[in-house]
């Protein structure tokens, strides 16, 4: 796809992620409205690279019970009231719950938009270039590929055991105990089977600097960067949701 993201550098949109997640995580619990401002930044992105929103906001609420599990304490914890609409009263552990909440939508909605514009191979060289360790990028993509290792050991498993089970449908706990040693067993001899035929081919430690491109910076990856980062600051300083409200109250 060439749409204006993919052909962003990955360096750049790296950073805008990095400036993105910085200033969303600084704002307080209490400000709610400033937080949904930044809405903005993961539909605009999925505009410029023409992604589906709504694919990546269903995709995020994959993390939507985790996030909730961090943030329901609040709601026992801080009872204040805040305001009162008709006989319901909102308490600052509501306001604190739902922007957590937030956050951990943003945060992955962010996420999910640089990886389907960049690329998981993509956004590791970036973080080299940029100066990561290459032993950290390097265990990055390993982990990636022994992930599907683990998933094809586990479709070969299943396979098998569905050939044996007779249209069985159930099983004991203890045989899932012993599939998922199986499993972890399987993968790892398979991984130290790769691991060798790597070192065999002369693998270093290192990914050679070939395998990835090497876009040069261009005056539109500075523009992006500016922007946005111009963008996050004017949210975060500004206040404009604070500012509207206070202007519609005068009226």
């Amino acid at each position: 796809m060439q749409s204006p993201l993919h052909r962003t550098d990955a360096r750049s949109k790296l950073l805008v992620t990095v400036a993105f997640l910085v200033t969303m995580l600084s704002v307080p619990l209490c400000r709610l409205p400033e937080l949904l401002l930044f809405f903005v930044f993961p539909i605009v992105t999925c505009a410029m690279g023409g992604l589906s929103y709504g694919t990546i906001f269903r995709r995020s609420l994959v993390v939507l019970p985790f996030v909730a599990f961090i943030g329901v304490f609040n709601l026992f914890y801080d009872r204040e009231p805040v305001f009162r609409v008709g006989a319901l009263v909102v308490t600052a552990g509501w306001i604190s719950f739902l922007s957590i909440v937030l956050r951990g939508l943003l945060s992955v909605q962010a996420l999910l938009v640089l990886i389907g514009s960049t690329g998981y191979y993509g956004l590791c060289r970036s973080m080299q270039r940029l100066g990561v360790p290459a032993v950290f990028t390097t265990q990055l993509l390993f982990v990636y590929r022994y992930l599907f290792v683990l998933i094809e050991e586990a479709a070969a498993m299943q396979q098998a055991r569905d050939a044996r089970s007779f249209g069985r449908k159930s099983y004991p706990l203890k045989v899932w105990g012993t599939l998922v040693g199986q499993l972890l067993i399987r993968t790892f001899d398979r991984a130290e089977r790769i691991s060798r035929a790597m070192l065999a081919r002369g693998f270093t430690g290192r990914i050679p600097e070939g395998v990835f491109e090497h876009p040069a910076w261009k005056m539109r990856d500075t523009l992006f960067l500016a922007v946005w980062c111009a963008a996050f600051v004017l949210l975060r300083l500004c206040r404009p949701a604070e500012n509207l409200s206070m202007l519609i109250n005068n009226l």
